[in-house]
């Protein structure tokens, strides 16, 4: 137990390595990747049982708040969320994380999308910096490589008979010749993105080295306004800040930066590979989640959890399907998915933004259809879940109920409705839905008009503090 230390969990990032199954829209922090678990409630869990300081603080787009809390209620913890309007990286965030700290405190940062399955070990690890850390260091965590891998920051600090090391630089990914070199040295560490800090010490070294980003997110926390149990950061300040990470801003400028070996399981999850690898192949080399079935294939990763993919014939594969997009590759090429998203961001392709299954405050849903002037979603309410008061300019509903009692607003009408009875929500019309039974209400939303886009909202009153008065997402 080591509850002296503040957790903070950086939640930042968009995951589009794991794309088609992590997008801006749910990021892989959020997706069931392992155990059915997202990585954020796998490490809340983790932080759980480390018996850390409560409650967890959080630094995360403010869009993805509600998936947040719907995590740490999964793991069944308390977080206090920084919400962020943009992502401006690792300084900004840790910065904001400081700020919002007692000077003295001592904040062990970490990503939201490792998976480290040896909690035991890891606190020990972090045990060991502890000392470093109320001295005045900046305590990083450096994973023991068991490879030469070309996808990681290496952190080079020569043993001095201590098992805390003395940081001597950061580097950046190696080519396949350095990372070997690295490998065979036993000086070299994956750079994990983990570090233990005084607040105090923090500030300092970003008043010294990035004094601009710090004004800038002091004005933004000192400006910003409460939501929830947690702080929304002021979002015309918090814009312009520049985006740099720690690494960047303060690290490769602070002088007394120590480094604790890690030498237990650890993964970022990075991308299919890095999947891949945390889950049992057949005696083909070939690995299966969900609905995949593998004929005359060799070495090949099938990950499929909604429908049936066969491979025949094959070696040295990688298939990733989802309900609407799919994408085959190799392990070799499997790093650069994220250039390919962004190619296919600028050709304005929805997929590689949106999911087609959304979640909501009040639960979620997913379009199942859409052509020409119509569009068909599965909603799903949960108990107590109420959407916002709102109205459409450009289209009409029609709500056919499949299971549970819903009370719809309509105009000047209120009344109930249960499975097998439907209602009609003309265009122009201000309405609302409500789940008012004791178990999940599922609803079939039949839309027609000129335009289907989330953005035609017009939201008037709302449960979950989102805005009213203007065109938004639902």
């Amino acid at each position: 137990m080591i509850n002296n230390i503040q957790p903070v969990i950086l939640c930042g990032g968009s995951g589009t390595r794991l794309w088609p199954h992590s997008r801006q829209s749910l990021p892989k922090q959020f997706v069931p990747l392992i155990e059915g678990k997202g990585l954020l409630q796998l490490t809340f869990e983790r932080v759980k049982q480390m018996k850390l300081s409560s409650p967890i603080q959080v630094v995360a787009n403010v869009e993805h708040r509600f998936l947040v809390n719907d995590a740490a209620n999964f793991a069944e913890v308390e977080c206090h969320a920084i919400l962020e309007p943009v992502g401006r990286n690792t300084a900004a965030a840790m910065a904001a994380s400081a700020l919002r700290s007692e000077k003295s405190q001592l904040l062990l940062f970490m990503p939201a999308d490792h998976h480290i399955p040896d909690v035991k070990q890891f606190e020990s690890t972090v045990r060991m910096g502890v000392d470093a850390a109320n001295n005045g260091a900046i305590v990083t965590f450096g994973v023991t490589p068991t490879s030469p891998h070309t996808g990681y920051g290496y952190i080079h600090a020569p043993d001095a008979g201590e098992k805390v090391r003395l940081v001597d630089r950061f580097v950046e990914k190696p080519d396949e010749l350095k990372a070997l070199g690295f490998f065979g040295s036993g000086e070299y560490f994956w750079n994990a993105g983990i570090f233990l800090v005084r607040a105090e010490v923090l500030l300092e070294a970003l008043s010294c080295h990035a004094p601009d980003i710090l004004k800038s997110v002091e004005e933004a926390v000192g400006q910003g306004r409460a939501i929830d149990s947690g702080l929304m950061l002021k979002e015309e300040i918090f814009i312009e800040t520049r985006s740099e990470s720690i690494d960047y801003a303060v690290l490769e400028h602070f002088e007394e930066i120590v480094m604790v070996p890690f030498t237990g399981a650890w993964s970022d999850v990075g991308g299919w590979h890095s999947v891949s690898q945390l889950m049992n192949s057949d005696h083909q080399g070939n690995c299966v989640k969900g609905q995949g079935y593998c004929y005359d294939t060799k070495d090949t990763f099938i990950y499929s959890p909604l429908r049936p993919v066969v491979t025949l014939g094959v070696e040295n594969l990688m298939v990733i399907d989802t309900s609407d997009a799919v994408l085959i590759t190799t392990p070799q090429s499997s790093e650069d998915v994220k250039s390919v998203v962004a190619d296919l961001k600028s050709k304005q392709i929805h997929q590689a933004i949106e999911h087609r299954h959304a979640y909501r405050p009040w639960g979620e849903y997913d379009s199942v259809h859409e052509g020409a002037g119509y569009k068909v979603k599965h909603i799903k309410v949960r108990p107590g879940g109420q959407l916002s008061l709102q109205k459409h300019q450009h289209r009409a509903e029609h709500w056919v109920i499949i299971k549970g009692l819903a009370r719809v607003h309509c105009g000047d009408q209120v009344f109930e409705l249960t499975a097998n009875q439907s209602t009609f929500i003309p265009q122009g019309e201000l309405h609302r839905l409500k789940n008012i039974g004791d178990e999940m209400l599922e609803l079939i939303e039949v839309q027609s008009g000129d335009y289907l886009g989330e953005d035609d909202i017009e939201r008037y009153s709302d449960d979950y503090g989102r805005n009213v008065n203007s065109k938004v997402f639902n």
